[in-house]
């Protein structure tokens, strides 16, 4: 067993001495009223001049205070009944390190909250006010978001810490005059601080009546490739940047550059987004003297608005008939094989081929034939269509209809003395294989009568009691039947309300309508037979 051994003869007394100087924490040997009989090196260095504790401290046992601008710990440890010693601790280093945790715990802590802050949008006008507020409440005084250079000109939004937000225009030479902001705009890195000449800031930059600027940060906001901006920060005199502070505001400007970058983005793509699914939306029907038109598209993906459904109508003028003939109106309704966007670009195909053929040709029968050869993909055979093409020509007082049908459910006719009879039209699918086969079906729309072509997931809906059941080609005939002398929009709008009931909110196919109704006879004496039902 190994230890310390006792040594019968004390050491001398200049060792003792040598040894209590060699200690870091200051020594006092004190006697019983707290006269201080000896101190060691760190003591005099620690507390030169001291005579006795009490100077120090009114606690017989310890102490916690700052003296000399030195936070110092202070312990007491009796020796005899006539003797005491201290020891005190210069706590420095430990508060140093303390403040520098607590001062890096905050900076993180702003950081996390500037994330979640700058996270929470893909506006580009919130994320830029959200930039200025957090930094103008915890950076400086006063925060400007400089937006990249349009036309010679920037835009500019600022916040002063407890005031609204502002923002204007200024001239890209009038930006150029500010310390830094030219390369800050360029995306080159940022100068310190204490190189940049305050006072070149132009005033209108800064609020009114902020003061003497004391310093003047100015950063780039990174961007996706390209700088999304430069954040300017001032504090007013005599206030400073510290380089930790820089570094903080260099890592929250990275951060407020890439939200607002993300939102430009965002922004240009549902820009473009917009742009492309116009021509995919359902379009506005037009007037068609002599017609009633009403349309209704209900997409599989809600959210998306679009799918593999979709209709339309070509009015034919006189100019375009081939000579001999009578001006034609063509309506379509179709299907796309699958859901959502790869449908829906199907269809808008399907649909800028037939409006550009039927310039050429207005029977239905040889357009579906053409329309089917260049549908014709030998690398995807999986994609195709099925639809009803009919062309509407003037007969009378009513219409004349040849309807040709490549693999679609057939029309339905609801005749304005009641009954309903299916088109007989008929045919194969459209875009799989060539030649196709196509029958084409004549009918006649007098007064009152109505059309409706409507895709499969009408009928294929399902829902009901146990939610299973398919809506029906029954069920539809049925609700076609109750919507006798109605408007074809009306009739459009109760299917599609007795459709919605039916599934109750349960997923669906897409869904598609067109009804087209040729105008009852009015009377002479002006009253329609069912307004005067309605009106009892």
């Amino acid at each position: 067993m190994t230890g310390i051994r006792n040594v019968s003869t004390p050491p001398p007394t200049h060792l003792l001495h040598a040894v209590l100087d060699a200690t870091a924490e200051a020594v006092l040997l004190c006697d019983g009223q707290g006269a201080v009989l000896h101190a060691n090196a760190a003591a005099h260095r620690l507390l030169p001049g001291l005579l006795t504790i009490r100077e120090i401290t009114d606690d017989p046992d310890s102490f916690d205070r700052e003296l000399h601008g030195r936070p110092l710990r202070g312990r007491r440890q009796p020796v005899d009944d006539a003797h005491d010693v201290w020891t005190v601790h210069d706590c420095t280093d430990e508060a140093t390190r303390v403040a520098a945790i607590a001062e890096e715990r905050e900076r993180t802590a702003f950081l996390v909250e500037a994330s979640r802050r700058l996270s929470a949008s893909l506006h580009r006008g919130r994320c830029v006010r959200t930039t200025v507020e957090l930094a103008a409440a915890h950076l400086a005084d006063a925060a400007v978001v400089v937006l990249p250079p349009s036309r010679h000109r920037v835009e500019w939004v600022r916040a002063v810490t407890g005031s609204r937000f502002e923002s204007g225009v200024m001239k890209e030479r009038d930006a150029e005059s500010v310390p830094g902001l030219a390369e800050a705009l360029a995306g080159f890195p940022p100068v310190p601080s204490r190189w940049l000449d305050q006072t070149q800031v132009p005033a209108s930059l800064l609020p009114p009546g902020f003061g003497e600027i004391g310093a003047l940060l100015v950063t780039p906001l990174p961007g996706n490739g390209v700088p999304a901006g430069a954040l300017i920060l001032a504090r007013r005199a005599p206030g400073v940047f510290s380089e930790s502070e820089e570094l903080q505001a260099r890592i929250f400007a990275a951060r407020a550059g890439g939200a607002i970058s993300a939102a430009v983005l965002y922004q240009e793509q549902v820009e473009t987004t917009a742009i492309l699914q116009a021509d995919l939306l359902p379009p506005e029907l037009p007037h068609i003297d002599g017609l009633e038109l009403a349309g209704a598209y209900r997409p599989a993906k809600e959210a998306s608005r679009i799918g593999g459904d979709f209709y339309d109508a070509y009015p034919r003028t006189a100019s375009l008939a081939p000579s001999g003939t009578d001006a034609e109106t063509m309506i379509v309704l179709g299907d796309v094989v699958g859901k959502g966007p790869k449908a829906a670009v199907l269809a808008g195909k399907v649909r800028q081929t037939l409006r550009a053929l039927r310039l050429l040709e207005g029977r239905p029968e040889p357009l579906l034939r053409v329309l089917n050869q260049a549908l014709i993909d030998p690398r995807d055979r999986t994609r195709f269509v099925t639809m009803v093409l009919a062309s509407m020509v003037r007969d009378g007082d009513g219409w004349r209809v040849s309807a040709a049908s490549g693999g679609h459910p057939p029309p339905l006719v609801l005749r304005a003395r009641g009954g309903i009879e299916a088109v007989p039209a008929r045919g194969t699918l459209i875009g799989v294989t060539g030649p196709i086969r196509v029958e084409t079906a004549t009918v006649r729309l007098a007064p009152g009568d109505l059309l409706l072509l409507y895709s499969d997931g009408l009928f294929e809906a399902r829902g009901g009691v146990g939610g299973r059941e398919a809506y029906g080609e029954d069920r539809l005939a049925d609700s076609l039947a109750s919507c006798r002398d109605m408007p074809a929009a009306a009739v459009v709008e109760r299917l599609e309300q007795l459709v919605s009931d039916w599934i109750n909110g349960a997923g669906h196919d897409d869904i598609a309508m067109l009804a087209v109704r040729v105008p009852p006879r009015v009377p002479e004496n002006g009253f329609h037979p069912v307004n005067l039902r309605r009106v009892r």
